[in-house]
């Protein structure tokens, strides 16, 4: 406008355009950077009080006296009042405050989800490890995780464990208070589903009815059952265990992490027969009978004391106190459990096991969509700028206001 209207502009319209500017202000003058929406809002409210006048005759009485109330088309074309409610949550009192604006900040709506990996341990078969991608909430807890991991599992969210396992063996189990933002950032996160609370009878003689390596033990176990039967059910715990070999910077896990019923009074020989047991599908050599000592050390992995190791020696290892002190120490959420390392020699591992590494887990279709979701850069419309600025929200009053 000041552009078109003044004969003497020359080729170069930006540096007039400049010029004019800082007759009029002192802040653009120079040839310093200056603020784009500074210079707009500048210019708005210049014009403001230009066409705010409501005569000619105020228009000569200078820029001081212009009365801003009277007509002004700027105004008047899209009138800047936005009102503000108060709300009294007690008495419902409404205060409305009309307040007079050039320009307003719209918040920008920020990504509301991570894209988070979660490996699922089921007792299926077919699918015995599938690691799936979850959208979790930046601003949920664990409670949230384990809801999603017990659809994608199809199983109840009560049976459903979280730990976090790292190259080294088990790190630590997550508790449903726990907030989402740490989940999964020190070492991936495991979901497991605890084997089903069978009767201590048939799970001693499933065993002895495994293949030929295993009928060594089927006598003694049989013998036991019986005892057993008349056991409470509190008698059994859930046992996460993880192997590993080697010692200090080549202390590695192997073989695929594993989820254990037991009873409380077992022997060592019998829980080491039943720890092989459940590795017999990544065994290179035959499993071997009871009576031939400790084949590896087992440690209480975390809690209060985590250099705690069960001694072969004790005729019952998993009633050691250190026990008792890590089922206490469980989080609320999911089935109380004890996590444990199965520590093995190295030439022990090389001779049963081989070169095996960790255990082999099949990605689903939620994992590539996740990630390509959340790795595209984050847009927004402007209507969900305005929703998230009028958006209602609650206004704590000072303490003893």
């Amino acid at each position: 406008w000041v552009l078109s209207t003044n004969p003497s502009i020359s080729a170069r319209p930006a540096r007039v355009l400049q010029n004019i500017v800082s007759k009029h202000s002192s802040q653009f003058r120079g040839n310093a950077q200056h603020d784009a929406l500074e210079f707009l809002l500048w210019l708005l409210d210049r014009m403001h009080e230009d066409l705010g006048a409501a005569s000619p005759a105020q228009q000569s009485r200078g820029p001081a006296q212009v009365v801003l109330g009277g007509p002004c088309p700027l105004r008047d074309a899209a009138p800047p009042f936005p009102r503000s409610s108060l709300t009294c949550p007690h008495c419902l009192k409404q205060s409305n405050t009309f307040e007079p604006f050039l320009c307003i900040s719209l918040p920008i709506p920020l990504r509301q989800t991570r894209a988070l990996n979660v490996t699922l341990v089921l007792q299926c078969e077919r699918r015995r490890f599938v690691r799936v991608g979850l959208a979790v909430p930046l601003l949920g807890t664990v409670a949230d995780l384990r809801e999603m991991v017990a659809r994608e599992g199809r199983v109840p969210a009560e049976q459903v464990i979280l730990a976090e396992v790292s190259p080294r063996g088990l790190l630590r189990s997550l508790s449903d208070p726990e907030a989402l933002r740490a989940a999964g950032q020190a070492a991936p996160v495991y979901a497991f589903q605890p084997p089903p609370a069978r009767r201590a009878v048939d799970f001693w003689l499933g065993l002895a009815g495994r293949s030929g390596s295993l009928t060594g033990i089927g006598g003694r176990c049989a013998a036991r059952s019986s005892d057993c039967l008349h056991r409470a059910p509190a008698s059994r715990i859930l046992l996460l265990l993880c192997n590993t070999a080697g010692t200090g910077p080549q202390l590695a896990r192997f073989g695929p992490p594993l989820v254990l019923r037991e009873e409380r009074g077992v022997s060592w020989e019998q829980l080491q027969q039943n720890i092989l047991a459940q590795l017999r599908g990544v065994l290179r050599g035959e499993i071997l009978p009871q009576g031939t000592g400790a084949l590896f050390r087992i440690r209480l992995a975390g809690g209060s004391a985590p250099c705690t190791y069960l001694s072969p020696q004790d005729p019952r290892p998993l009633c050691h106190p250190a026990i008792d002190r890590a089922l206490q120490l469980c989080g609320a959420g999911g089935p109380p459990h004890v996590r444990l390392t199965v520590e093995w020699d190295t030439s022990t591992k090389e001779r049963l096991f081989g070169s095996i590494q960790e255990e082999v887990v099949q990605d689903a279709e939620s994992v590539r969509q996740q990630q390509q979701a959340h790795g595209q850069q984050h847009s927004c419309t402007l209507d969900e700028c305005f929703q998230l600025y009028t958006k209602e929200e609650q206004v704590r009053a000072p303490p003893g206001s």
